[in-house]
């Protein structure tokens, strides 16, 4: 006897919500679809759901576009494009998936052939669907600043949030002195080397970080907060420093002292990964793939509590809303 066929869906969002608990989410049938010239279709295994997925459902990220199926980073088996792919194992990310174009969060996927590359040897789907958008954005900040050097100081301001664990990675791995800025005591995640860690709540960054300097302060800045460690950032940026943000709250101000930036010679890099498309995140991904394969970069673990399965994708989102320290993903 002959088995079913096997039930495929994608996530459907018709419209804006004004919340969470107005979002409608719906689990919809799809159809597998026909790769056209220079495009792969990717059977999606695992989707990681990041804060600007759900962002983007609720309206709040302005590129989005509706009705589409959410979803930015991804890890799956081509079934459908170029002879020489096909059944190849991929991942990738993109500033545009599920935002302006359908996403990942859903059984098939449809891509250009140059936004997929083959997942690193030694990770599972579903740590390769996890990585995309947090170390996409790190190692887009420290290409953007010039890229990140041995014997170089770098700080990591919010080390402990997805971001940060990506740059403190980053950074050690390039053989840099890395000082990760946080609320608490322990580094959250992995190093592959030694990190100095400052806890926030009970330590002055800005004198501390001077100390472990000798004075001189950090050649690189990453800023993964807003506002909060603005100052502290300013302060420590050595002469021709570089300081990097992802993130800025619409119409929040800091105080900038210009003469400050102006002898210091410093440089500003802002980062915005809805930028990115599909194919740049996917490049991006490709430059990190050496450093998964020989273990000095980590990808974030995924426990089974933490993998559900599409039509319960609401529960996830939830959580990611609500700020899950663990990275969720999705299981077409």
């Amino acid at each position: 006897m002959n088995s079913p066929p096997e039930k495929s869906y994608a996530l459907h969002v018709a419209g804006k919500a004004s919340g969470i608990d107005t979002l409608k989410l719906s689990c919809e049938k799809q159809v597998q679809p026909a790769a056209q010239s220079g495009e792969v279709v990717v059977q999606v295994h695992a989707a990681g759901v990041n804060p600007s997925d759900v962002k983007a459902t609720l309206g709040i990220m302005p590129h989005a576009v509706f009705p589409r199926t959410p979803g930015r980073d991804f890890a799956g088996a081509i079934v459908d494009g170029p002879t020489a792919l096909m059944g190849l194992k991929v991942w990738g990310s993109g500033g545009d998936v599920g935002i302006t174009r359908n996403g990942s969060h859903a059984r098939y996927l449809t891509l250009p052939v140059a936004a997929v590359r083959e997942i690193p040897n030694g990770i599972t789907m579903e740590e390769a669907g996890a990585v995309g958008v947090p170390f996409v954005t790190a190692c887009e900040g420290f290409s953007r600043a010039g890229g990140v050097k041995a014997g170089q100081t770098v700080v990591v301001l919010g080390a402990n949030g997805k971001v940060g664990q990506a740059a403190v990675q980053i950074a050690a791995r390039a053989g840099a002195k890395v000082i990760a800025v946080q609320r608490q005591d322990m580094l959250e995640g992995f190093a592959c080397k030694p990190v100095e860690v400052i806890n926030s709540s009970n330590t002055d960054v800005t004198t501390r970080i001077m100390e472990l300097t000798g004075g001189q302060g950090a050649q690189l800045v990453y800023n993964t907060v807003d506002k909060v460690y603005w100052e502290a950032g300013h302060a420590v940026m050595a002469h021709g420093a570089t300081q990097i943000f992802i993130i800025a709250t619409k119409g929040q101000t800091v105080p900038f002292d210009l003469f400050k930036f102006y002898r210091g010679m410093h440089n500003f890099v802002g980062i915005d990964t809805l930028a990115l498309d599909c194919v740049r995140s996917c490049e991006l991904l490709n430059e990190l793939r050496p450093g998964f394969e020989d273990g000095t970069l980590k990808p974030f673990p995924v426990a089974s509590t933490d993998m559900i399965d599409l039509p319960n994708a609401m529960m996830a989102y939830q959580a990611v809303l609500a700020g899950a320290k663990n990275r969720m993903v999705l299981k077409p």
